[in-house]
C-alpha cells in the first residue's frame, strides 16, 4: 500500500512546530494515494523526541540518533529510510529546502517544492505557487516516489489524535565521502523574547519608510503590546535596518499570521508573496497608491511616525 513519509525537524532536541504542518499535508496526501503515513526524525535527541511524535496518528515513528544537521550526511539516511514510500515530505524550512532536493537525487525522484495544496485528479496532484504567487501550478510527479516540501503557512498544524504510534529505530546508512568533508563549525542562535515569525499570531512589519534601524523601535513597541513578532521587507534588510532573519517575503520567510500589520512598506511583489495569506492585513502608508493597499483588509493613509505612536498610546490604555 502506498504510504507517505514525513521528515520531522528537531531544534535543541524538540520537534519544530512547522513539522506539524507537514503531518497535515501527509494526512491529506495519504488519503489520495490510498495509504497511511509514517514519521522519521533524525538528529541529536531524536529517540527522546520520538514519543512526542507518536501522538499524531502515524503508522510508526522511526528515530535515528545523528550528529548536528549536515545535508551531506542526512540525505543518504533519509533516502535509506524512504525506500518503498510513495511520497517523502518535509516542511519548506531552511533545512527542508536544503535537504529534500538531495534526497530526491538519491532516490532518482521527481520533486515539487513549496506545495500549498493537494488535489485528487486521478491521482495525487501537488499545487505550488509560481511567479511570486501570481500563478498556481498543478503538478503530477511521474516517478514512483515523489519528494515534496510543504509551505508551513498553508497547512494547519496537525492536532494530536490521542493514540500512540509504535517507535522503531531508523535504518542506518553507510557514510558517504561527501559527509566526511563537511562539519558544523558553530551555530549562532538568535535570542529574542518575541515569537518566531513563522509561529507568530501577530506580526508587525516595517519597510524603507521607517528610514533607519533606530526607527524600528516604533514598530517594536506595537509588536510587544500585541505579543507579536517583528518583520521587515527585503529592502529594509538590504539597507541594514534589521538582520535578515526578520525578512518576510519570497526570498525570506513565508508567514500567515492571524494579524499582519504592514508599516511604511510599499508592498513589492516579493514581499506580498510572503504574507498575503495572512488572515487580516492592516496597512499604514502615507502613499495612497502603494500596492500594499490592494491586499489590505484595513488601510490607513497616514504618516507612520504619527499614526503608530498614536496607536501605541491608545493600546496602552486598553492593556494597562
Amino acid at each position: 500500500m502506498p504510504n507517505v513519509l514525513v521528515i520531522a525537524e528537531l531544534f535543541e532536541g524538540k520537534v519544530r512546530k512547522g513539522s506539524l504542518s507537514a503531518i497535515t499535508f501527509a494526512r491529506e496526501a495519504a488519503a489520495i494515494v490510498g495509504g497511511g503515513f509514517d514519521l522519521l526524525v533524525l538528529g541529536p535527541g531524536a529517540k527522546a523526541a520520538a514519543p512526542s511524535l507518536a501522538k499524531y496518528g502515524a503508522g510508526k515513528v522511526l528515530a535515528g540518533e545523528a550528529g548536528e544537521y549536515v545535508a551531506e550526511a542526512y540525505a543518504p539516511l533519509v533516502a535509506k529510510n524512504a525506500a518503498g514510500y510513495a511520497v517523502v515530505c518535509a516542511t519548506a524550512t531552511a533545512m527542508g529546502k536544503d535537504l529534500m532536493p538531495r534526497v530526491a537525487e538519491h532516490l532518482k525522484a521527481g520533486m515539487a517544492s513549496d506545495v500549498v495544496k493537494v488535489a485528487n485528479q486521478g491521482g495525487l496532484v501537488l499545487v505550488r505557487p509560481m511567479y511570486a504567487g501570481n500563478v498556481l501550478a498543478h503538478v503530477k510527479v511521474k516517478t514512483p516516489v515523489a519528494v515534496v516540501t510543504v509551505r508551513q503557512a498553508e497547512f494547519e498544524a496537525a492536532a494530536e489524535t490521542g493514540g500512540a504510534s509504535p517507535v522503531a529505530d531508523a535504518a542506518a546508512s553507510p557514510a558517504e565521502a561527501a559527509a566526511a568533508r563537511v562539519a558544523v563549525a558553530g551555530f549562532e542562535k538568535v535570542v529574542s523574547a518575541r515569537p518566531e515569525l513563522t509561529d507568530a499570531r501577530v506580526i508587525v512589519s516595517g519597510g524603507r519608510g521607517l528610514k533607519s534601524g533606530d526607527n524600528f523601535k516604533i514598530i517594536e513597541q506595537l509588536a510587544d503590546l500585541l505579543h507579536g513578532a517583528v518583520g521587515a521587507t527585503r529592502a529594509a534588510v538590504d539597507a541594514g535596518f534589521v538582520p535578515n532573519d526578520l525578512q518576510v517575503g519570497q526570498t525570506g520567510k513565508i508567514v500567515a499570521p492571524q494579524l499582519y500589520i504592514a508599516v511604511g512598506l510599499s508592498g513589492a511583489l516579493q514581499h506580498l508573496a510572503g504574507m498575503k495569506g495572512s488572515k487580516v492585513i492592516v496597512a499604514i502608508n502615507k502613499d495612497p497608491e502603494a500596492p500594499i493597499f490592494t491586499v489590505a483588509d484595513y488601510g490607513l493613509v497616514a504618516d507612520l511616525f504619527q499614526a503608530v505612536p498614536a496607536l501605541v498610546t491608545e493600546l496602552k490604555k486598553v492593556v494597562a
